[in-house]
């Protein structure tokens, strides 16, 4: 990871590490869109960038990417990993039912 750190371009308070970060689960490879690393709380990022209203498949996709970065990046010094899903229309009756208070759902508009 150090070499990957090394890399990034620093950007506020993120510190970019990689766009479609290819992780491995199981037998398949999966891709966190973005991944950044946080210098203000001292923890990794993950954003997932969704075209549709939020789904609660979306949160447990950003779970699973979320507790990968914890087991298998993140140093025992670091905070646990944020994640933020930005969608088209966010689904605020999905986020009641959210129970990790680390995920952010936002909604983005195209101009």
């Amino acid at each position: 990871m150090y070499l990957a750190m090394k890399k990034c371009r620093r950007c506020r308070h993120n510190y970019h590490i990689a766009n479609e970060y290819k992780i491995k689960l199981g037998d398949r490879y999966n891709y966190i869109d973005l991944l950044l690393f946080n210098i203000k709380f001292n923890c990794y990022v993950v954003v997932e960038l969704k075209v549709t209203e939020l789904k609660k498949e979306h949160i447990g996709q950003i779970q699973t990417y979320m507790n990968y970065i914890d087991k298998n990046l993140k140093t025992i010094n670091q905070d646990k990993t944020i994640g933020i899903i930005i969608v088209r229309k966010n689904n605020k009756f999905i986020m009641n039912y959210c129970s990790d208070k680390r995920i952010l759902a936002k909604e983005y508009e195209l101009l």
